[in-house]
């Protein structure tokens, strides 16, 4: 990255002293990119809600990107971490919970002044320990503070669904319209169930973002929520039509009747013909 390293595998970078040309490159390594200017603002994604004073961007091994001054501006700071350097460790064996890494560019994470403190902080603790001799406690050290700053992301990703609360709930309701739309065109029976990528690829969100908003607003994964809905549906359809039992079992993709019968009774606490006839 044009930038001397003080160990092979992990680095800290000030983007003031990277002397990089615009081009393509593939990445061979993760990178959290701490940007200081409003510059692309639009392309990363942030509204008004959002706060304005730092934005943060998650980089994966194998994704290429296009260097320029919005993507890298002249004021902020990277981690770059390779693979190897978090194997065998619990950041490795974590890492896919970090779902922020699979995010598109337009979904960043948008920090306030503290937040910005805190993961400076965090950028300081690991450059601290890079200048430290390496010695056998060098890896653990140095995977333990990028795990807790990646910790500190999430908060702070979970912070920024609290303050997108309106546009998520407007999120939902074209998503409860895409399951409605989904199911009263049969689509099951030739396509299955709607999947995340799917779902989120209506909606132009990345099927990460679009899980883990599912997830904070309901409580819910889209397996569990598609669930849910299957047997809302249900119910709608043994109130308001002659359909038998097994045509709205087929109909809502239940390999067999008695599944759909026990999961219904679960669900609804008691059986659909119960349901239909509660007399």
């Amino acid at each position: 990255m044009g930038s001397k390293t003080l160990h092979p595998l992990v680095s800290v970078i000030d983007l003031s002293d990277s002397n990089l040309t615009q081009q393509n490159i593939k990445l061979g390594f993760y990178a959290v990119l701490l940007r200081e200017c409003r510059c692309g603002d639009f392309l990363y994604g942030r509204q008004y809600y959002d706060y304005s004073d730092g934005t943060l961007l998650f980089l994966t091994p194998g994704e290429t990107i296009a260097i320029d001054n919005c993507l890298l501006p002249q004021k902020g700071r990277m981690l770059a971490f390779h693979p190897d350097l978090i194997g065998c460790t619990s950041l490795g064996q974590n890492i896919q919970d970090y779902s922020f890494f699979s995010y598109h560019k337009n979904e960043a994470l948008h920090i306030s002044a503290r937040e910005k403190q805190k993961v400076s902080e965090c950028f300081d603790n690991i450059r601290e320990e890079l200048q430290h001799a390496i010695d056998c406690h060098s890896k653990t050290l140095i995977t333990k503070y990028i795990e807790l700053l990646l910790d500190y992301c999430i908060r702070f990703n979970e912070r920024q669904f609290i303050t997108r609360c309106e546009a998520n709930k407007k999120l939902l309701t074209k998503f409860e319209k895409i399951l409605n739309e989904y199911f009263e065109a049969d689509r099951v029976k030739r396509n299955g169930l709607p999947s995340a990528e799917y779902c989120a690829d209506l909606l132009q969100l990345s099927p990460s973002y679009f899980t883990d908003l599912l997830k904070y607003e309901t409580g819910k994964n889209i397996k569990e929520h598609i669930q849910f809905k299957r047997i809302e549906i249900a119910r709608q359809r043994l109130q308001t039509t002659h359909k038998t039992v097994n045509q709205i079992a087929d109909e809502l993709g239940y390999s067999s009747v008695q599944y759909f019968t026990r999961l219904f009774t679960k669900i609804a606490g008691c059986s659909p013909n119960k349901y239909r006839h509660p007399n």
